[in-house]
Protein backbone atom coordinates (compact mmCIF):
# COMPACT_ATOMS: atom_id res chain seq x y z
CA UNK A 1 0.00 0.00 0.00
CA UNK A 2 1.55 3.51 -1.32
CA UNK A 3 1.58 6.45 1.50
CA UNK A 4 -1.29 8.08 -0.76
CA UNK A 5 -2.99 5.38 -0.30
CA UNK A 6 -3.04 5.40 3.66
CA UNK A 7 -3.78 9.16 3.53
CA UNK A 8 -6.84 8.57 1.49
CA UNK A 9 -7.98 6.37 4.12
CA UNK A 10 -7.51 8.15 6.92
CA UNK A 11 -8.65 11.71 5.26
CA UNK A 12 -12.55 11.82 4.92
CA UNK A 13 -13.41 12.51 0.74
CA UNK A 14 -15.52 15.59 0.72
CA UNK A 15 -17.12 14.82 -2.31
CA UNK A 16 -16.33 11.48 -4.68
CA UNK A 17 -17.81 11.14 -8.14
CA UNK A 18 -17.45 8.34 -10.54
CA UNK A 19 -18.36 8.51 -14.39
CA UNK A 20 -18.03 5.37 -16.48
CA UNK A 21 -19.75 4.44 -19.43
CA UNK A 22 -23.20 2.81 -20.21
CA UNK A 23 -23.10 -0.65 -20.51
CA UNK A 24 -26.22 -2.34 -20.60
CA UNK A 25 -25.42 -5.90 -21.42
CA UNK A 26 -22.77 -8.06 -19.07
CA UNK A 27 -20.21 -9.88 -20.47
CA UNK A 28 -21.65 -13.37 -19.90
CA UNK A 29 -24.75 -11.87 -22.65
CA UNK A 30 -21.81 -10.46 -24.76
CA UNK A 31 -20.66 -13.74 -25.54
CA UNK A 32 -23.77 -15.34 -25.58
CA UNK A 33 -24.40 -13.63 -28.70
CA UNK A 34 -21.36 -14.03 -30.21
CA UNK A 35 -21.67 -17.61 -30.09
CA UNK A 36 -25.12 -17.51 -31.36
CA UNK A 37 -23.90 -14.84 -34.00
CA UNK A 38 -21.37 -17.63 -35.15
CA UNK A 39 -22.91 -20.92 -34.66
CA UNK A 40 -26.01 -18.96 -36.94
CA UNK A 41 -23.03 -17.70 -39.59
CA UNK A 42 -21.71 -21.20 -39.71
CA UNK A 43 -24.80 -22.82 -40.00
CA UNK A 44 -25.40 -20.88 -43.12
CA UNK A 45 -21.72 -21.55 -44.31
CA UNK A 46 -22.20 -25.52 -43.60
CA UNK A 47 -25.67 -25.61 -45.79
CA UNK A 48 -24.59 -23.68 -48.81
CA UNK A 49 -21.03 -25.65 -48.50
CA UNK A 50 -23.24 -28.74 -49.21
CA UNK A 51 -24.72 -27.57 -52.44
CA UNK A 52 -21.43 -26.57 -53.66
CA UNK A 53 -20.87 -22.88 -53.00
CA UNK A 54 -17.25 -23.88 -50.34
CA UNK A 55 -16.02 -20.38 -51.00
CA UNK A 56 -18.48 -19.19 -48.67
CA UNK A 57 -16.92 -20.68 -45.34
CA UNK A 58 -13.77 -19.17 -45.80
CA UNK A 59 -15.39 -16.03 -45.88
CA UNK A 60 -17.26 -16.88 -42.97
CA UNK A 61 -14.03 -17.55 -41.21
CA UNK A 62 -13.10 -13.94 -41.96
CA UNK A 63 -16.35 -12.20 -40.98
CA UNK A 64 -16.47 -13.93 -37.40
CA UNK A 65 -12.77 -12.95 -36.63
CA UNK A 66 -13.44 -9.30 -37.70
CA UNK A 67 -16.24 -9.09 -35.48
CA UNK A 68 -14.56 -11.25 -32.92
CA UNK A 69 -11.86 -8.86 -33.03
CA UNK A 70 -14.35 -5.39 -33.07
CA UNK A 71 -16.31 -6.74 -30.01
CA UNK A 72 -12.53 -7.97 -28.41
CA UNK A 73 -11.59 -3.84 -28.62
CA UNK A 74 -15.10 -2.74 -27.19
CA UNK A 75 -14.98 -5.15 -24.01
CA UNK A 76 -11.41 -3.51 -23.44
CA UNK A 77 -12.78 -0.33 -23.11
CA UNK A 78 -16.31 -1.25 -21.55
CA UNK A 79 -14.99 -1.03 -18.02
CA UNK A 80 -13.10 2.00 -18.47
CA UNK A 81 -13.93 5.03 -15.82
CA UNK A 82 -13.24 8.78 -14.41
CA UNK A 83 -13.13 8.87 -10.73
CA UNK A 84 -12.85 12.36 -8.91
CA UNK A 85 -12.04 12.55 -5.08
CA UNK A 86 -11.98 16.00 -3.13
CA UNK A 87 -10.27 15.66 0.01
CA UNK A 88 -9.55 19.12 2.09
CA UNK A 89 -6.23 20.08 0.68
CA UNK A 90 -5.90 17.50 -2.75
CA UNK A 91 -8.25 17.01 -5.31
CA UNK A 92 -7.66 12.95 -7.22
CA UNK A 93 -8.78 12.12 -10.29
CA UNK A 94 -8.01 8.63 -11.47
CA UNK A 95 -8.51 7.58 -15.02
CA UNK A 96 -8.92 4.31 -16.55
CA UNK A 97 -8.75 3.50 -20.17
CA UNK A 98 -8.45 -0.31 -21.14
CA UNK A 99 -7.02 -1.41 -17.89
CA UNK A 100 -4.23 1.64 -17.38
CA UNK A 101 -4.76 3.61 -14.52
CA UNK A 102 -3.65 7.06 -14.22
CA UNK A 103 -3.70 9.15 -11.52
CA UNK A 104 -3.32 13.22 -10.63
CA UNK A 105 -3.03 14.79 -7.40
CA UNK A 106 -4.03 18.71 -7.57
CA UNK A 107 -4.40 21.42 -4.42
CA UNK A 108 -7.94 22.15 -5.00
CA UNK A 109 -7.38 25.84 -4.55
CA UNK A 110 -5.14 26.06 -7.48
CA UNK A 111 -7.18 24.58 -9.63
CA UNK A 112 -8.92 26.16 -12.52
CA UNK A 113 -12.35 24.99 -14.52
CA UNK A 114 -12.35 25.26 -18.35
CA UNK A 115 -15.42 24.11 -19.72
CA UNK A 116 -14.97 23.48 -23.32
CA UNK A 117 -16.46 25.83 -25.88
CA UNK A 118 -19.25 23.51 -27.25
CA UNK A 119 -21.22 20.81 -25.45
CA UNK A 120 -18.84 18.35 -26.92
CA UNK A 121 -15.97 19.57 -25.37
CA UNK A 122 -14.72 17.73 -22.69
CA UNK A 123 -13.67 19.37 -19.22
CA UNK A 124 -10.06 20.95 -18.54
CA UNK A 125 -8.90 21.26 -15.56
CA UNK A 126 -5.60 23.53 -15.15
CA UNK A 127 -2.91 23.64 -12.41
CA UNK A 128 0.13 24.81 -12.14
CA UNK A 129 0.65 24.59 -15.72
CA UNK A 130 -0.63 21.05 -15.82
CA UNK A 131 -4.04 20.60 -17.88
CA UNK A 132 -5.82 17.42 -18.00
CA UNK A 133 -9.21 16.70 -20.06
CA UNK A 134 -12.11 14.96 -17.94
CA UNK A 135 -15.84 14.37 -18.51
CA UNK A 136 -15.31 11.85 -21.59
CA UNK A 137 -18.06 9.84 -20.31
CA UNK A 138 -20.65 12.25 -19.22
CA UNK A 139 -23.11 12.74 -21.68
CA UNK A 140 -22.89 16.21 -24.11
CA UNK A 141 -25.59 17.70 -21.82
CA UNK A 142 -24.09 16.68 -18.71
CA UNK A 143 -20.86 18.44 -18.33
CA UNK A 144 -21.84 21.44 -18.13
CA UNK A 145 -23.27 20.86 -15.11
CA UNK A 146 -20.54 18.56 -13.60
CA UNK A 147 -18.44 21.51 -13.83
CA UNK A 148 -20.68 24.42 -11.94
CA UNK A 149 -20.78 21.65 -9.46
CA UNK A 150 -17.08 20.88 -9.26
CA UNK A 151 -16.73 24.81 -8.99
CA UNK A 152 -18.42 24.62 -6.28
CA UNK A 153 -17.59 22.48 -4.31
CA UNK A 154 -13.51 23.35 -4.95
CA UNK A 155 -14.97 26.86 -3.75
CA UNK A 156 -15.73 25.24 -0.49
CA UNK A 157 -12.16 24.12 -0.14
Amino acid sequence: MEASDLLADSEPVLKDWTMKRNCSVSPRQFVCFYVSLALFSLAIAFMLVLVGAWLVLPFTGIELLAVGVAFAIYARHAVDYERIRLFQNRLVIEQVSAEQVTQFEFNPRWVRIEAGATPRDRIRLVSRGETIMIGQHLAQHRRAQFAGELRMWLARC
